[in-house]
This record gives C-alpha cells, sequence and structure tokens, in this order.
C-alpha cells in the first residue's frame, strides 16, 4: 500500500540531529536529492554529511482532561490483564506444583494438568502457527493492534511512563525539569524514578525465571543470596532488558529494532483499518472554534494534542507512518478537543484507505473487512486450532520406544519340557505423562503362540520414565526363518483406555 505507507521526510540539523519536515514543505529538488550526487564546491571544499540522527526526547501526554480516553482505557486494560498473567501464573499451584513450569533440566512443560515432552514438539510448532496467523488476521482487519495493546515493549513502556509521570510530573512538568540544572531536588527525583525502574525491571526478570525455575524455591534462593550463576545472569540480563527498553529506547525499539514495523505494509491492504486523519474534512488547519466554515477553514483546529499525546512522537496528520503503533491515543485527544470546540467527533479515526476515498459508510466498511484475505486467514486459523485442541484433547498419556537389543537378535531356548523356543530381546522405554503412577500389563500380538517371557506388568511413576526389558518367545516350528511383523502393546490396568500399540520384528532363526 504505497499511498499508505510512507516515511516522513527529515533534513539534517547541523549537530547531527534530524528535523522533521512539515506535511506542507516542498519536496527536494533533484540536486538536493540524497540519491543525487551534489556538485562538486569551488576551490575544492569538503561537504561531511552526518548519517546519525540524534535522538530527539518524546514526553507524551498521559491523557487529555480529566479521564482517560476510550481507546486509552482499552490500553490500561489490556496492561493490567497482560501483567496479572504474566506476574500471577507462576505462583499459582496445582497437583502440589507449579501450574506453568517449563523445567528444562527434567525436559518437561508442566502447563495445569498438561505436561509435554521432547516427543511433543509438535503441540509448540502448533501454538507458533496459530500465533503467526492470529498476528496475520488481526494486521489485515486492524492495523498495528498488537504493537498498541499487547506488545511487551508497549506494555513495559506505559508502566515506566506512568512511574515517571508520578514521581516527576506530567509532560510540561517534566520538560520543566529536564531544562531546569541540577539541583537536590532534581536529582532526588530522578533516583528515586530509576530506582522504581530498577526495582519493576528486576522483579520482571525474577518472575520470567520463576518460569523456568520453581519460582518459591527462587524466592527463597534470592532472599539469602544463593541463586546459581545462570539463575542469576538471566534475573539480571532479563531485567536490564527491561530497564533499558522501556526506561530509555522505548520509541527507538519500535522504530529501529522491531521488525515489524518494516514488513507491516505487506500486511496492509485499502480495506485495513488503520488510525487515520481525514485530511479531506481538517484542511485547511486553523485556530479558533468559531465561524470557521466562514473563514474557509477544515475542522482541525491546529492545538498539536495529537501530537503531543503520541508515544513515538508522530504527527499522524501526515498520513500513515512506521512508526505509527496504532495506539489510537490521538483518536482519544482529537475527539476531546472536538466535543469541546462543537464540532462532530472523528476527525481522526479508525478508517481505511478505501473509505476515506470513496466516502464510505460504517456498515460497508463492516462488510469490506470480510474480503478474501481475512477469509482466508481466519479459515486456517480456525482450522489450525481445532486440529491442535483435538490433538491434545485426544492424546494418549503413555508414550512406549521399542528397542531392539543389539547383543542377541534371536536366540534357541528351551521349557520345562525342554522344547525348543525362539526368544527375541526387547528394551521398552515407557513414558507415563500423567501425574500419578500407573500398572501397566504387557500383550504381544502377530505369530501364533506368542508369550512373553519376563514379568508382563511393571509399575511407572508420574511423569517418569521406565526402561523395561521383555523377552518374547514363540515355538521353534512354528516360526519359520526371516522376519515376522508383530505389536507390542502396554495397557494401564486401572484405565484400559489408555493403551498403545508398537510395531515392531520379531527374527525367526534359520536352520
Amino acid at each position: 500500500m504505497k499511498e499508505a505507507v510512507q516515511a516522513r521526510p527529515r533534513t539534517a540539523e547541523p549537530d547531527g540531529s534530524a528535523r522533521r519536515a512539515s506535511a506542507t514543505a516542498p519536496a527536494p529538488s533533484a540536486a538536493s536529492s540524497p540519491k543525487a550526487a551534489p556538485p562538486a564546491p569551488a576551490g575544492g571544499t569538503e561537504i561531511i554529511e552526518s548519517l546519525y540522527a540524534k535522538r530527539i526526547e518524546i514526553y507524551p501526554r498521559a491523557k487529555i482532561g480529566d479521564s482517560l480516553g476510550w481507546f486509552q482505557k482499552w490500553r490500561w486494560a489490556m496492561v493490567w490483564a497482560t501483567q496479572v498473567v504474566f506476574y500471577g501464573l507462576p505462583w499459582l499451584a496445582w497437583n502440589d506444583r507449579q501450574a506453568v513450569l517449563f523445567d528444562l533440566a527434567a525436559r518437561k512443560f508442566y502447563l495445569f494438568g498438561l505436561i509435554l515432552w521432547p516427543q511433543d514438539i509438535v503441540y509448540l510448532t502448533g501454538l507458533l502457527i496459530i500465533s503467526a496467523l492470529s498476528l496475520f488476521l488481526f494486521t489485515a482487519v486492524g492495523g498495528r493492534l498488537w504493537c498498541g495493546y499487547a506488545c511487551p515493549q508497549t506494555v513495559y513502556t506505559e508502566i515506566f511512563m506512568w512511574i515517571e509521570r508520578r514521581i516527576e510530573g506530567d509532560r510540561a512538568a517534566r520538560m520543566a525539569l529536564d531544562r531546569a540544572p541540577w539541583s537536590a531536588r532534581k536529582l532526588a527525583l530522578k533516583s528515586a524514578k530509576h530506582a522504581a525502574w530498577v526495582a519493576v525491571a528486576l522483579w520482571t526478570g525474577f518472575t520470567f525465571v520463576g518460569y523456568f525455575t520453581p519460582i518459591r524455591e527462587l524466592a527463597a534462593s534470592v532472599a539469602r543470596f544463593g541463586t546459581g550463576p545462570w539463575e542469576t545472569f538471566w534475573i539480571l540480563f532479563y531485567g536490564f532488558a527491561t530497564y533499558g527498553n522501556a526506561g530509555w529506547m522505548r520509541e527507538q525499539v519500535c522504530k529501529y529494532m522491531c521488525p515489524y514495523a518494516r514488513f507491516q505494509s505487506a500486511m496492509f491492504d485499502p480495506d485495513t483499518l488503520i488510525v487515520t486523519y481525514d485530511a479531506a474534512r481538517g484542511e485547511p488547519r486553523g485556530t479558533g472554534a468559531r465561524n470557521r466554515r466562514e473563514r474557509g477553514l477544515g475542522d482541525c483546529v491546529d492545538c498539536g494534542l495529537c501530537v503531543q499525546v503520541c508515544p513515538t512522537g508522530i504527527d499522524i496528520r501526515n498520513g500513515l507512518q512506521y512508526e505509527c503503533i496504532g495506539c489510537a491515543a490521538c483518536i482519544d485527544a482529537c475527539n476531546y478537543v472536538m466535543d469541546k470546540a462543537g464540532l462532530p467527533r472523528g476527525l481522526i479515526r479508525y478508517a481505511t484507505t478505501n473509505s476515506l476515498r470513496e466516502h464510505f459508510g460504517a456498515r460497508t466498511i463492516l462488510r469490506r473487512i470480510f474480503r478474501p484475505r481475512v477469509l482466508v486467514y481466519g479459515g486456517i486459523l480456525l482450522a489450525v486450532t481445532a486440529a491442535l485442541v483435538a490433538a491434545i484433547a485426544l492424546r494418549v498419556p503413555l508414550k512406549v520406544d521399542v528397542i531392539r537389543d543389539r547383543g542377541a537378535l534371536a536366540r534357541e531356548v528351551s521349557d520345562e519340557r525342554g522344547a525348543p523356543w525362539v526368544e527375541n530381546v526387547y528394551r521398552l522405554q515407557v513414558m507415563n505423562t500423567t501425574e500419578q503412577p500407573r500398572t501397566y500389563a504387557l500383550a504381544a500380538h502377530g505369530l501364533p503362540a506368542l508369550a512373553i517371557g519376563s514379568e508382563p506388568r511393571f509399575e511407572v511413576p508420574a511423569a517418569t520414565t521406565l526402561s523395561v526389558p521383555l523377552r518374547l518367545r514363540a515355538p521353534a516350528e512354528a516360526v519359520a526363518p526371516g522376519s515376522h511383523r508383530i505389536e507390542i502393546e502396554v495397557r494401564a490396568v486401572d484405565d484400559p483406555s489408555i493403551a498403545v500399540r508398537e510395531k515392531t520384528t520379531f527374527l525367526g532363526l534359520r536352520r
């Protein structure tokens, strides 16, 4: 969507920083275009052009008016929802253990009543496919909804900015504090802010590690300064990443580090709902709410509040830009101003490129949302989700691997009457994936008079893998030389529905 996604022109300042060009700035000429080499100055003077743009500090406003707007309330609802889950989930208990625990040392993933092993990698694959398809679907329908409401970078930046506002004040107070010379008050406020940031970051790192090490044990180790080297490293590393990304880099991560901002244009189309400014209604801009039509002005009063509330510091009136994370803070600010000016809401709103060009109504926009791309994404997502749910629901909590004994492929033995029998030796790797010990019974099928020469029953502790020796016998006259297909059945004694059959071979002796 070339007409919707465009980079904002910038011009270099003498100090190497970047200055945003206004929407009405003239296009650069061929001589000043970056692609065209400038003519060599007279006298051989060397021109040095800096490629580094100094970061411009952004001071986003928390709210316009006495309360948060509709979209900002939704953002904070998502902040609360995601962080209650993230910080609270490791403390939940399930069957006398942590409800969600990724035990890498034991190679077990505990998800409430479900225990996943390395052999269950297919479920992780399905979950990743569902996540990718969901991102494609939501982006095709509503733009960068993930970025604006649920991305960890967005969520933690919002938390850190809330701390900053509580300590240093809102936008004007923070700007005045940064411009003021260093004093005891400024040092105290800055120190308190960074101390709170570090505390949140370290608690976040601690919680993250708590998903891989039982969090109650981890808390006891932290209290006595007895954490292991890897636990210490990851707590500090994840805490440092949270502190740096949410406290210092903020919008820089979204602009320059996140790849999603770069390929979002490939996922948009003219019927994707995006945060847009209605230029046909808003231009030309001008201050004052009275007699705007008589003065030949549009509805935009040029207050600049849409820029002040933007967490990435862009002007949405310049069109859709890759820096826009779709948080819709500018919509809330503009609607507030429109209410105060007595003008209709929706100058900045969620709309599509086609709706702005063709002046579609809400019903037409909604109807065009269900277009082939969205239907395909939705259908595949529904099918993959249903398949994953069915696979987990029908999953047998028992896994069996049959391994032949390489030292004795087949041998002749005698029974108690001295009759010759052919015996094959196997080793079974039996995995009990439930959280209770189970007793299993063995059976073999595929040859006449095939019998089990070892113990036919065995017990496997809860969530454990056990190696079980197995000897199968058959009368020598009933087994022809060569290889014979057989099946070994392992069945739970207390629950016949838990059963697995594995195919293998039984070798006859050549005479």
